[in-house]
């Protein structure tokens, strides 16, 4: 298929809980803090890039004694700090009430002029419902769940008078303001790979993000939903990517394997995570598989950037070529990489 017309874009997966390949990286301290992701945003945005994704999780998912930011304040302090970068935050609809979440949503698009999206994810991880006495339905449950409120919040979100009687919501008379001030609503990003993530994705997200997988893998899903009609407009594909780039493929290769090596002693709380973890989740299951050859979250390196700059820079212009719009980043240690990829990928890129 034929790809974007527009620029790639490059985002960053802030640190919410810490490290992405290993805590136990010596080059990296295992912070999740304020302090910590507020000056990495600032500095992602000085270095060019083009978004930051908040995940959110209410605690920890590897281990509950470290820390956990909390995705939604923390969206909303940064977009009164930045002045460029687009602001994407994860949210779990099993969490908040869609009138509720909307508002949330477009006072956020206020504070930032016009910077904010929101992720929708369905979920994955039992505990952090059960342990707070919430529901955690079954997988196709919770995406028809998901399914109803994405559909409310979409018209909250564009300021239009509400009534809705459905399975999980009853709303009377709603109507949101401010609202449209800068488009006609924040844009709608959805994660998940499963059948019922791909319907609601071309049903309703504007941009569908895909984990770490190679290309063909990729390739194909893209046709996959891309045959779909989608509700608002051709849809954009974004993709998570954990990045190792050196002057030479040997020294990625080389640097590969370290944070492997360092990944093993995290071999216990993936085992909890993963007991944790809904068994439907088709994340997982791909993530799984891989384990013991990539490092990073919801696929990693498994995308295949690592190498040489050149390398590197080539394999995303061939995901590019396929239809992926954002690539959205990871790195270890992550200030660090981060400034590498600005200075010696993004250049031979664009």
């Amino acid at each position: 298929m034929a790809g974007p017309t527009r620029a790639p874009r490059f985002g960053i997966w802030a640190a919410v809980h810490g490290s992405r390949a290993s805590h136990h990286d010596p080059d990296e301290p295992d912070d999740a803090s304020w302090a910590r992701n507020r000056a990495l945003v600032l500095e992602a945005e000085a270095l060019g890039f083009d978004s930051v994704l908040v995940a959110q999780h209410t605690m920890n998912p590897y281990d509950g004694e470290r820390d956990q930011l909390e995705a939604w304040t923390a969206a909303a302090a940064l977009a009164a700090l930045t002045r460029r970068i687009e602001i994407i935050a994860a949210i779990k609809p099993g969490l908040y009430h869609p009138v509720v979440l909307a508002k949330m949503a477009l006072q956020i698009e206020h504070v930032s002029g016009g910077r904010f999206a929101l992720n929708l994810v369905n979920a994955w991880n039992r505990a952090e419902f059960e342990r707070a006495g919430l529901p955690f339905p079954a997988h196709d449950d919770r995406y028809a769940y998901g399914r109803e409120w994405i559909g409310l919040v979409d018209r909250l979100m564009r300021g239009e008078r509400v009534t809705f009687a459905g399975a999980h919501f009853q709303v009377e008379d709603y109507q949101l303001r401010p609202a449209g001030t800068f488009r006609p609503r924040p844009t709608i990003y959805l994660g998940g790979e499963s059948e019922p993530a791909r319907a609601l994705a071309a049903d309703h997200a504007d941009v569908w993000f895909l984990n770490g997988q190679p290309l063909p893998d990729v390739a194909a899903l893209i046709a996959d939903v891309a045959r779909r009609p989608a509700s608002n407009g051709p849809l954009r594909f974004g993709l998570s990517a954990f990045v190792i780039a050196r002057e030479t493929d040997a020294e990625a290769v080389a640097e590969h394997a370290r944070l492997l090596t360092l990944a093993q002693r995290d071999a216990g709380l993936r085992a909890d995570t993963r007991a944790r973890t809904d068994r439907a989740s088709a994340m997982f299951a791909k993530t799984d598989a891989g384990a013991a050859r990539h490092v990073g979250t919801n696929g990693g390196t498994a995308a295949g950037l690592v190498g040489s700059y050149a390398t590197v820079a080539e394999r995303i212009r061939a995901f590019y070529a396929a239809g992926i719009d954002l690539f959205m980043l990871q790195f270890q240690p992550f200030e660090a990489e981060m400034r590498r990829f600005a200075e010696q990928v993004l250049p031979r890129v664009r």
